[in-house]
Formats: C-alpha cells, structure tokens, sequence
C-alpha cells in the first residue's frame, strides 16, 4: 500500500488517509438522500436513484484513487441534477415532451465530448491558461461557495422575502433591496444550535491539533444530537430496507433517436459548459489545498488524468441511470483533513458501496453535523486569498469576481465565466494603453473561452 499510493512521498500514512476519506465521506453522505428527493419529482423511483448514487459516487471515485492518486471524490453533481429534473425531464428546455431515457441519453453524450475535449489535451490547457490569481482565487470562491451551502443548509443564514407583487414558487426573480435580506437564523432552532455546536467542537479540536479534528466533531455531535433527541434513532431505523433492490435501476437506459427528434442540442451544450468549469475549479481548488500546484508539471499532469477519469463518471453515472457525475467540492474536508493520495479516494468509494446495504445508518448523521464542516473546510480554503496580487487591478477585479460570483450567485461556473472575461478584457486594455508596467500574457485558450462565456450567457442565458 506504501509502494502503491506513495504516502511517505506525500507526507502521510494509511491512518491519516483514511479518516481523510471518511471526512470527505460524512460530508458528500448527503448526496445519498439529497439527489433522490431532486430527481423523484421528474418521474424517477427513489431507490432506483440512490442505488445509482451510491454506485456512481463509489465506483468513479475508487477509479480516481487507484488511477490518479488523487485525494478527490465523485457523485452526481448538485445544481446539475436540479436543470436535470426541473428543466430539462419537464420538457421547459425544449418545449417538448422529454423522458428520463432522453434525459440521460443527453448526459451520457456530454460525458463522451469530456471525454474527447480530455485526450486532445483542451481541458489540460486550462491550467497553464489560467493566470495563478485566478486559480486561487477559484480555490477561495469555492471555500465560500462551501461554507454557503453549510451556512444555508443549517439555517444560520437565512433569506426573507416580503415583496411587493408575487413570486412564482420555484421561480427566479429581481427584488430590491428593501424586499430581501439575508440575515442570521434563529438560534432557538434545534438545528442551528446544534450546527454552532458543532463549530465550536470542530474549531477547539483543529485549535488542540486534534488528528481527525472534522470526523470526530461529526461524530460527537451526531452522539449528542441521539442524546438530546435531536435524530430519533428508531425512528430513522424503522420501515428502513437493508438489501438493495437492483431490479429498478435506469441501467443503459437510453434513447438516442429521441434526443435527434426532439433537438436536445442546448441541453448537451449546458451540460458540457458547466461540468467543464465547475470541475476545472473543483481540481484545481482541491489541488492547490492538497499542495500539488507546487510542483505545477506534476500537478498538470495529475489534474489531467483526473479530468480523464471525471469525464468517464459523467457518461458512466449515465449508464447507472443518474444525472452528471462530478468531482465534489466537500473533498476539500478530507484533504483539510490530511488526505493527500488515492488512498482517500478509495476510502471514500468503499463507504459509497457499503451505503448499499447500510443506508439507514448514513441517515442518523444530522444536517448540523455536516454543514458544521462544510463551514470550516471553507475557513481553510481561505487561506489561499494571500496568494492573490490585489495590489494589480488587472488581476484584482477578476479575481474578485470569481470568489464573489461563486457563492453569491450559488454557482461555480459563473465566477470562473466572469472572471475569464473580466482579466481578458482588462488585460487587453492595459497592454493597448501602454501604461502596463509589464505586458500581461492572454493565453489563446482565454480568447477562445471569452468568447464562449460570452456566447453562452446571450444565447442561453445565465440561468
């Protein structure tokens, strides 16, 4: 295992590996129930797609481990799995009626063009492209896009909305500022408390140097929460089904006649733009934090082979009858916690397996004690704000961009699109003004992805 996975060159060893993996494990858990309840409403069987999740997640991420030696893990993807079941199963992509085989058969044809864009070297091309403020701050917009998730997901934020005509339910919509605010939630909420708790518990076991200090806090406060009453165990355990039914799985469910007919171009489109940045983020945020980008040939280098083995996951989630499959963003918990190599990745894999057959305990993990560390993973994802030149506004006012469009707008790829568009602009500006104290490099791949973000948001909007 030493001679495979390389710990000692990487600083670590095979306990340390593991509870990084299961960290990183009890903070993706909630995919396992989260992606049933998105995809139910668009006509999917709920045990059917958390088989698909498990498997998808265990398989995928095993192979990241074991291929690439690299601390990331995959499922399907949140956001994506939303315009899966909302826009496009309910036909409002297309205006015609679209079942689940077209729906999957459009993922599983995006996965093949990852696929195409990742042997011909064009998704590598995006790490030397990129210039390194932009990287990092990636890295910090996704630290704030997940301690968002952890702040929303446990109520200590929360939104208000008094306004002054009515909101469709489900809809976006533009309100004033004397219409929304986004505000502190209540503290007599067992739930919120309980996630404060959990904070505290975390932050003294990281200030002690407590190895393990994520796991174990999700572990205590999963214990506490039994004790007070909180997660009724019985209650959870009950009606409960501990052998997997495969018989109902969406396998090879496909119908590639029907995406011809009815047109499902801009939906194959919307999957590949933003699968492509969202896990070119996700790699290069967890790269960094994992100390790879330090070494930037290797760390190309593994970050390619990982865009190789995320590009299969998205076509094979497909075929197990779930939406894309991508590389998670709550990986950085495990690697926060000293996961550095593959063996991480395994770890996690094995327990999406075992989440088979023992679903019902994943479910006594309550909410507070996983969005608690989604909290704190973002606190050390900040740390790489210091690497950003703030003192160039050529690389200040992307870059701030990028961190403040990820959370803000709740989406990855649209801080990296505005934050892609904003340096070639400017630095085109600067280079022409010759005011630039030094001539700023625009890789010819930034051109191209200009253009792209900016065709992407005209044409098909910005939802």
């Amino acid at each position: 295992m030493e001679r495979f996975f390389r710990l000692k060159e990487h600083g670590t060893n095979i306990r340390t590996e593991i509870m990084a993996g299961l960290t990183t494990f009890m903070t993706m858990a909630y995919i396992l129930a989260v992606n049933p309840i998105v995809l139910t409403p668009a006509g999917f069987d709920w045990g059917a797609v958390f088989l698909a999740t498990a498997l998808s997640a265990g398989i995928f991420t095993i192979a990241m481990g074991l291929f690439v030696n690299f601390p990331v893990a995959l499922a399907p993807g949140m956001g994506l799995n939303a315009y899966f079941a909302a826009t496009v199963i309910s036909s409002q992509a297309t205006g015609k009626p679209i079942s689940i085989a077209m729906g999957l058969t459009a993922v599983f044809i995006s996965g093949i063009i990852f696929i195409i864009l990742t042997v011909t070297q064009i998704r590598q091309m995006l790490i030397i492209a990129v210039p390194d403020s932009l990287k990092h701050a990636i890295t910090v917009g996704i630290g704030l896009f997940i301690a968002i998730i952890g702040l929303k997901g446990s109520g200590i934020m929360t939104i208000a909305v008094s306004s002054f005509t009515d909101i469709k339910q489900g809809a976006y919509t533009d309100v004033s500022g004397s219409e929304t605010v986004i505000h502190l939630g209540s503290l007599h909420n067992g739930t919120v408390a309980l996630t404060v708790v959990a904070l505290f518990i975390i932050g003294i076991m990281m200030v002690l140097r407590i190895p393990g200090a994520i796991l174990w806090g999700i572990l205590l406060t999963t214990a506490i929460a039994i004790v007070i009453g909180q997660v009724n165990v019985s209650e959870k355990l009950s009606g409960q089904t501990w052998v997997p039914d495969f018989s109902k799985m969406n396998l090879f469910h496909f119908d590639f006649p029907g995406v011809l007919e009815v047109g499902l171009v801009t939906v194959i489109l919307t999957f590949t733009f933003v699968e492509l940045f969202d896990t070119f983020g996700t790699l290069v945020g967890t790269a960094n934090r994992a100390g790879y980008m330090k070494d930037p040939v290797e760390g190309k280098k593994r970050i390619g082979k990982a865009m190789f083995v995320d590009a299969i996951g998205v076509s094979g989630g497909a075929m197990l009858g779930t939406s894309t499959v991508t590389a998670f963003v709550e990986s950085s918990s495990g690697i926060a916690q000293g996961g550095r190599t593959g063996l991480t990745s395994v770890t996690t894999g094995i327990c999406f397996l075992l989440a088979v057959f023992l679903s019902p305990l994943v479910a006594l993990v309550p909410p507070a004690a996983t969005n608690a560390a989604l909290i704190i993973v973002g606190v050390l994802m900040m740390q790489s704000i210091k690497e950003i030149d703030f003192s160039d506004m050529v690389y200040a006012i992307p870059s701030f961009l990028t961190l403040a469009l990820m959370p803000f707008t709740y989406n990855i790829a649209n801080g990296i699109s505005f934050g892609i568009v904003s340096y070639v602009v400017l630095a085109s500006v600067a280079n022409l003004s010759g005011k630039a104290k030094e001539k700023y490099h625009i890789h010819w791949l930034m051109w191209i992805l200009a253009v792209l973000v900016i065709g992407r948001y005209v044409f098909m909007g910005g939802e």
